[in-house]
């Protein structure tokens, strides 16, 4: 089965060595108030606590890391709403490259201005647009073309949370029952299904979207890519993608119990409990996988369930208002 797959459990091995010293061991936390929501104990990986914010760091650097030399000098291209263009920028700025940034104008400002902190040149346009306005900066730049989720060594390096998850519940020896990871083009959910399935077979991967946004759970029921229709606002503009990706999806499709999708009151929710008890800092789009285990969307009751929260890089002015306005 894995061999028609774009990575195995053996690429994320590689990329951890590749990460070692580039990225930070997040850590797995835990509250009993939370705890007793959920009726199970609910372990939370802080990847809004990793370098740059967001876990896009690990494939990023991964994906520069495994370039040789004469490649990764013409320098690299990407497209993103935040989190990946700071990740991709970070990992240019550290191998010494240029970096050109494809932003949406509806990008967060925050994330913008981010990014460009690391020294990356910002192209912003219409969020449709972004992978045409790539094309072009390729062509004009000579830079290698990095997408957000799409490519072996980005799915590889978001992988080594799947390990990193499944050791440090084998360090309190308890293994985890389900996986539910915050999804949007399926780069995170399937690295992590590939690490956790390679270790236990019988651990559950979720995927978790945003209601709006359920291009996975509309495409794993049937079978083949089903694409959302015109992009709507949302809070959660981490996980805004039009569809599942060509090489993730055959991954998910092998590896996915399933996949949820939560509302924005639900994502909201999240934001707020992670905050009050476990002091993380959630922006909406790396908080649907625990807003599913709190509004119940995947049966917790008596389980070992881990969520990903995978970024905290939200506008000031938004969490406080999430904050102020959120009744729990």
């Amino acid at each position: 089965m894995t061999e028609s797959l774009a990575i195995n459990f053996a690429d994320i091995e590689d990329a951890a060595i590749r990460l070692r010293g580039q990225v930070v061991e997040t850590p797995l936390l835990e509250s009993p108030m939370l705890n007793e929501l959920v009726g199970g104990r609910l372990l939370v990986k802080a990847e809004c606590l990793q370098r740059t914010g967001a876990f896009k760091l690990r494939g990023a650097t991964n994906a520069l890391a495994a370039m040789d030399a004469e490649t990764r000098v013409r320098g690299v291209v990407t497209h993103s709403s935040g989190n990946h263009a700071q990740a991709i920028a970070a990992a240019a700025k550290t191998w010494g490259v240029p970096a050109t940034i494809i932003m949406p104008d509806d990008a967060p400002a925050l994330k913008v201005a981010l990014t460009k902190a690391h020294g990356a040149r910002i192209i912003q346009g219409p969020r449709a647009e972004r992978e045409d306005l790539a094309a072009r900066a390729v062509a004009e730049t000579g830079g290698v073309l990095i997408p957000p989720f799409d490519h072996p060594d980005v799915i590889a390096g978001q992988g080594t949370i799947g390990l990193e998850i499944m050791d440090q519940c084998a360090a309190q020896e308890v293994v985890p029952d389900q996986v539910l990871v915050c999804c949007g083009g399926g780069g995170l959910t399937t690295g992590i299904a590939t690490a956790v399935k390679g270790r236990n077979a019988d651990t559950a991967v979720w995927a978790v979207e945003p209601e709006h946004y359920d291009d996975w759970v509309r495409s794993l029921e049937a079978g083949e890519i089903r694409a959302n229709g015109p992009m709507e606002p949302t809070l959660c503009d981490a996980v805004q993608t039009q569809a599942p990706g060509k090489l993730t999806f055959p991954i998910g499709k092998a590896l996915l119990t399933g996949a949820v999708a939560v509302s924005e009151e639900e994502v909201k929710r999240a934001v707020v409990l992670a905050f009050l008890h476990l002091k993380i800092v959630v922006e909406p789009g790396g908080a649907v996988a625990l807003a599913a285990v709190l509004a119940g969307k995947v049966p917790s009751k008596g389980k070992v369930s881990v969520v990903t929260a995978s970024g905290g890089n939200v506008d000031p002015e938004v969490f406080a208002r999430i904050l102020s306005e959120t009744a729990i």
